[in-house]
């Protein structure tokens, strides 16, 4: 039974090269884009786009629930990044379509919120009835768009207008420069947000317990190992039964903690090697611990843990709490949770 072969391309079907130089065209958008951001930040720099940007601030600071943010087509794509990186960086936010809020999703949008609405033209037609409903119901409405004096513009509490650069490219029609323009400003008030609540790497960990953002934040406290986990004995105790603790924990290394419970030294494969003799074994651990260990506190980063115990080529590092001993934290640990 034959098999039906594959269609010929004719020449006329075959792709055809671009016309004109694309690389040449790539290029200078991204002139264009970076002209774009230039003209943005000289707008808001300074005078009456400051306080603007100032104003926008302070009314999302002051948002009980949610900062809502909406926009159609492209807008609406980059105002589903704007949400997503609000709520990351500790500003509760969520994206509303406004063609379905118009159709019972308006009923996410309270009185607690705050409105955030992008349209290059600002007469995007869809935005209507959630203007209409924050006018109504004395929601904050904050606009990012090109044009002041429009619909959105005129109706909004705070208008911040992007400059009229223009779109990129040899067309200028495809939505470009606004939209990159509109996610600077969406960054700007996020990261500002951030600032202004005293958003920490600890709070920044708890919303990106995954991939490499978790990676980087994981703490000491994360990775390390405690109490009946740890290797450590009294100064007083026989080497003989300091061998047993350091072999039976695995660790490669034993720590050493005064009458107090202070941590005051630590035995390790080293420490064996150069006091290595017949009366090892009935010597006191005191006598062949290496004092003022190397520690680390359960806050640090598990990154910081791996960079000292890298460059004093070690493999665990006891963690404190003070003087006294927390746990233990081993190199592989940190490699196996994927902090390099």
């Amino acid at each position: 039974m034959s098999q039906a072969s594959a269609p010929t391309r004719t020449p006329a079907t075959l792709p055809q090269k671009p016309h004109g130089d694309g690389l040449v065209a790539a290029l200078t958008v991204l002139r264009q884009e970076r002209d774009a951001l230039a003209e943005l930040l000289a707008t808001f720099e300074a005078g009456e786009g400051r306080a603007l940007v100032a104003k926008a601030l302070d009314i999302l600071h002051a948002v009980t629930g949610r900062v809502i943010i909406t926009g159609m087509g492209k807008s609406g794509h980059v105002a589903r990044k704007i949400a997503a990186t609000m709520a990351s960086t500790g500003t509760p936010a969520q994206f509303v379509h406004p063609a379905e809020a118009s159709h019972g999703d308006m009923g996410m949008v309270t009185e607690a919120d705050a409105v955030v609405a992008l349209s290059n033209s600002g007469e995007t037609a869809e935005l209507a009835d959630l203007i209409t409903y924050s006018r109504r119901w004395h929601i904050p409405l904050i606009a990012i768009t090109s044009r002041r004096q429009s619909t959105l513009g005129n109706a909004a509490d705070v208008t911040l207008a992007l400059p009229a650069t223009g779109e990129a490219g040899a067309l200028g029609l495809a939505p470009t420069s606004s939209t990159t323009m509109m996610l600077a400003v969406g960054d700007a008030l996020a990261l500002g947000l951030l600032e202004a609540k005293g958003f920490s790497a600890e709070d920044f960990h708890r919303f990106h317990p995954g991939g490499k953002l978790g990676q980087k934040l994981l703490r000491v406290v994360d990775l390390m190992h405690t109490e009946a986990e740890m290797p450590l004995v009294g100064e007083a105790t026989p080497m003989s039964l300091a061998l047993i603790e350091m072999t039976s924990k695995t660790f490669g290394c034993v720590g050493v903690a005064d009458a107090s419970g202070a941590l005051v030294g630590i035995i390790t494969d080293g420490d064996l090697r150069r006091h290595m003799g017949a009366d090892l074994l009935g010597q006191k651990v005191a006598a062949v611990m290496t004092a003022r260990p190397l520690t680390i506190s359960a806050q640090a980063l598990a990154a910081e843990a791996v960079r000292i115990m890298n460059e004093k080529s070690i493999t665990s590092l006891f963690v404190v709490d003070g003087a006294k001993p927390a746990g233990i934290i081993r190199l592989h640990d940190c490699l196996r949770a994927g902090v390099a």
